[in-house]
C-alpha cells in the first residue's frame, strides 16, 4: 500500500513527463494540463491504496484513457458546433472577435503563416505515421524515452526488459525513423 507521501512524490515525479505526453497527443497546453490533472485525480481516488511499485503502470494506463476520452469529447463537441454553425445566420459581419485583430508575437505559432502552419502539421503527421509503422517494442521504447522523457531504468522496468534492450530498441527506432523521413525529404 502506497502511503500518502509516496503517492504525492510519485505524482510530482511524473507530472512533467505526463504533461509532455499529453501536449504531444492533443497539441494544446490547456487541454493537456486538464488531462494530466484528471489522470492524477483518478489515480489518487481509485488506486491510491495500491502498492507504490504499481503506480507507474496504472498511471500510464489512466493517462492514455483520459487522452482518448478527450478525443471522444472533442469529436462530439465538433459535431455539434459544425451542426449549429451551419444553421447560423448569413451575415458574416454580425460576429466580430477582438482577439482576431490582435497582432501575434513574432516567432509564436499564432504568428506563422497559414502555409507554414500547414507544412508544420504535415511534417508532424508524417512523423506520427512513421512512428506508428515501427515495430511495437521499438515504438514503445522510443515513445517512453523521447516523448515521455523517461530515463533508461524507468523504461526498462516499464517494458520488462534490460536497459541494453531499451538502448537497442531506441537506436533501431531512431535509425529507421531518420531513414524514412529522409526518404520523404524531411531532414531533422
Amino acid at each position: 500500500m502506497a502511503t500518502d507521501k509516496e503517492l504525492s512524490d510519485f505524482l510530482e515525479s511524473v507530472e512533467r513527463r505526463a504533461f509532455k505526453q499529453a501536449v504531444y497527443a492533443v497539441r494544446r497546453d490547456e487541454a493537456a494540463f486538464d488531462i494530466v490533472q484528471d489522470a492524477m485525480i483518478k489515480l489518487a481516488e481509485k488506486y491510491g491504496d495500491k502498492p507504490a511499485q504499481e503506480l507507474p503502470l496504472l498511471f500510464q494506463r489512466i493517462l492514455q484513457n483520459t487522452i482518448l476520452d478527450f478525443f471522444r469529447r472533442e469529436k462530439v463537441r465538433n459535431t455539434w458546433v459544425s451542426l449549429f454553425s451551419s444553421m447560423g445566420g448569413g451575415d458574416e459581419h454580425e460576429e466580430f472577435d477582438v482577439l482576431e485583430t490582435i497582432e501575434a508575437e513574432e516567432g509564436s505559432q499564432a504568428a506563422e503563416s497559414a502555409a507554414d502552419h500547414v507544412e508544420r502539421m504535415q511534417v508532424l503527421a508524417m512523423i506520427e505515421q512513421e512512428v506508428q509503422k515501427l515495430p511495437a517494442r521499438q515504438r514503445e521504447a522510443f515513445l517512453m524515452r523521447y516523448w515521455q522523457d523517461m530515463d533508461l531504468a524507468e523504461t526498462a522496468a516499464a517494458m520488462g526488459c534490460s536497459e541494453g534492450s531499451v538502448k537497442t530498441h531506441c537506436s533501431r527506432a531512431t535509425h529507421t525513423l531518420a531513414q524514412a523521413l529522409k526518404a520523404k525529404g524531411i531532414h531533422l
